[in-house]
C-alpha cells in the first residue's frame, strides 16, 4: 500500500505509566505514531527530536505545575496542538489551559471514543494539512504563492510537464507575446494560462477566461468588443467588451478554433491595433491586454479547410505551448492520483485513503482519452464510493487489458475523429446524459449540442436517459 500523507504524531505526557502505555497503543492502532512520556523532563526532549503534531498533556504532574508545561510547549512550539487531561474537574485549571492556548479537555477517565473524536476535531486545526501541504508542494511544480493566485495545481513529476512549465515561465516574462495553448481536451491548458498570466508583471490585473464556443453567434461581436446603450434591442446600458475589460490584463481564448470565420477579422484587427469600437459607438478605445488562446483542434487542417484564417493564427501563434496527453506521461498519474485523493476527501469530510500499488499500476497502463480532467473524475467516485480507508483497483472500473488499451488509444491521430470518439465514449460512460457529459468534457451543454450537430452524432431511442 502507498500511504500519500505522513503519520501524525502525537506525544502523551503523564505520570502514570498504564495510561500512557494504553493510549499509545489505542493511537498506534488508529493509524498514528504516537509517543509517551512518564516526565516533563522526558517529554520535552521528545519535543526537541520529534516533529511533534499534538500533545496529550496531564495537567497534574508531580513536582511540576503542567500549565508550566503547556506555557513552555506553546512558547516554543507553537503550532503544536494541545489536548489537556486531568482526574480533576477543576475549571479554573481549565479555563486557564485553554487561555494558554489549549485545544481541548478531557477529564479522566474517558473511554477511548472520546480521546479520538477529540483529536478528530484538532485535525482540523492542524489541518492534517501541514504535512499535506508539503507533499502537494514536492509533487507540485509551482510554487504555494503562484498557486494560491492562479487557484490551481500543477502536479506532476516528468520531463514534459517540466518542459511545459519552463515555456509558460518564459512566457511569463514576454507580457507583450501573446501564446497559444495546444492539447487534448483535460490535459489543463487554461492552468498553463493561468500561470503565464500570474507569473508575469500583468498579474495584479485581470485575467478573463473565455470560451469561444460557448457564446452564440450572434452575441459575440458585442461580447468581444461591448456596445453602446440603444445599438440593438436589449442594450439598455453601455457595456465594455471582453478586451475593454481586459485592459492591462490577460484575455484567454480557450476554443478559439470555434471562432466563426467573420469574427476572426475583426478579432485581428483588435490584436494588431490595440483599438477596438464598441457595437453602434463610433469612437475608438485603446486597450492594453495579452491574448493567450487555447485548441485541442489541428488548427492547420482548419486553414486548409478554410475555416480559419492564417494571418489570424500568426498573431496568437508568436509563441507555442503544446500539452502532452496524460498517457504520454504516465510519471504524472500517481502524484495526481495523490493529489484528487486528499482534495475530495477533505472536501467531502473522509479520511484520507490509502492508495494500493495494484491501483497504480492499474491507472499507469490505462490511455486516460479524458486526460488529467477523466482521472479527477474517477478519483472523486471512488473516494464518494470507497467504504474502505483504501482505493483498490476495483474502485477505478477501468479496462486496462492491452486489447482494452489499444482500443482506448485513439484510431488516429486526426483531431477531428479523435474528438468524435471521446464525445460517443464520453455519453456512453455517462448514460447518454448531456449535462453530465458536458462536465466531464469541461465544456457546456450547448458547445457539446453544437458538437453533435456538427459531427452528425444522435442519440437513439433506446439510448435516451430516463
Amino acid at each position: 500500500m502507498f500511504h500519500h500523507k505522513p503519520r501524525i504524531k502525537v506525544l502523551i505526557i503523564d505520570d502514570e505509566k498504564h495510561f500512557t502505555e494504553e493510549l499509545q497503543e489505542l493511537l498506534q492502532k488508529s493509524g498514528f505514531e504516537a509517543f509517551e512520556s512518564n516526565t516533563p523532563e522526558h517529554g520535552l526532549e521528545v519535543l526537541e527530536t520529534q516533529e511533534i503534531d499534538l500533545l496529550v498533556l496531564d495537567v497534574r504532574l508531580p513536582r511540576v505545575n503542567g500549565l508550566d508545561v503547556l506555557k513552555e510547549v506553546k512558547a516554543k512550539y507553537p503550532n503544536i496542538e494541545v489536548i489537556i487531561v486531568s482526574a480533576h474537574g477543576d475549571m479554573d485549571t481549565v479555563i486557564s489551559a485553554m487561555r494558554l492556548g489549549a485545544i481541548d479537555y478531557l477529564r479522566k477517565p474517558f473511554r477511548h471514543i472520546d480521546i479520538q473524536i477529540a483529536i478528530e476535531r484538532t485535525q482540523k486545526f492542524l489541518k492534517l494539512q501541514r504535512k499535506i501541504v508539503q507533499i502537494e508542494e514536492k509533487a507540485s511544480l509551482i510554487s504555494k504563492n503562484l498557486e494560491d493566485r492562479i487557484e490551481r495545481h500543477l502536479i506532476g513529476e516528468s520531463c514534459q510537464l517540466r518542459e511545459v512549465l519552463d515555456m509558460a515561465l518564459t512566457a511569463s516574462r514576454y507580457p507583450l507575446t501573446n501564446v497559444l495553448v495546444t492539447g487534448e481536451s483535460g490535459t489543463g491548458k487554461e492552468n498553463i494560462a493561468r500561470i503565464i498570466h500570474y507569473a508575469s508583471e500583468r498579474k495584479d490585473n485581470i485575467f478573463y477566461a473565455v470560451n469561444s464556443s460557448a457564446i452564440t453567434d450572434s452575441l459575440m461581436e458585442s461580447e468581444f468588443f461591448g456596445h453602446k446603450k440603444g445599438a440593438f434591442t436589449g442594450a439598455l446600458t453601455d457595456k465594455k467588451g471582453f478586451f475593454e475589460v481586459c485592459n492591462n490584463g490577460t484575455l484567454f481564448l480557450d476554443e478559439i478554433a470555434d471562432m466563426p470565420m467573420n469574427l476572426q477579422a475583426k478579432i485581428l484587427r483588435a490584436i494588431e491595433e490595440k483599438k477596438i469600437t464598441r457595437v453602434g459607438d463610433t469612437g475608438e478605445i485603446t486597450t492594453d491586454f495579452r491574448i493567450i488562446s487555447a485548441t485541442n483542434r489541428n488548427v492547420e487542417q482548419l486553414i486548409q479547410e478554410g475555416k480559419f484564417r492564417l494571418d489570424l493564427l500568426h498573431r496568437l501563434n508568436t509563441l507555442h505551448i503544446h500539452v502532452p496527453p496524460l498517457r504520454e506521461r504516465p510519471e504524472d498519474i500517481a502524484p495526481l492520483l495523490y493529489h484528487f485523493a486528499v482534495d475530495f476527501s477533505t472536501r467531502l469530510n473522509k479520511p484520507i485513503p490509502m492508495i494500493s500499488e495494484k491501483a497504480v499500476k492499474a491507472l499507469k497502463k490505462y490511455s486516460f482519452p479524458g486526460n488529467v480532467r477523466e482521472l479527477k473524475n474517477m478519483v472523486e467516485r471512488a473516494v464518494i464510493l470507497c467504504k474502505e480507508n483504501c482505493l483498490k483497483e476495483k474502485d477505478f472500473p477501468v479496462n486496462t487489458t492491452e486489447t482494452g488499451l489499444s482500443q482506448a488509444r485513439p484510431v488516429s491521430y486526426n483531431l477531428r475523429e479523435t474528438e468524435i470518439n471521446i464525445i460517443h465514449a464520453a455519453l456512453r460512460d455517462f448514460d447518454y446524459n448531456q449535462t453530465s457529459t458536458a462536465k466531464a468534457l469541461g465544456i457546456t451543454r450547448d458547445a457539446l449540442i453544437r458538437r453533435m450537430r456538427k459531427y452528425d452524432i444522435t442519440i437513439k431511442k433506446s439510448e435516451q436517459p430516463c
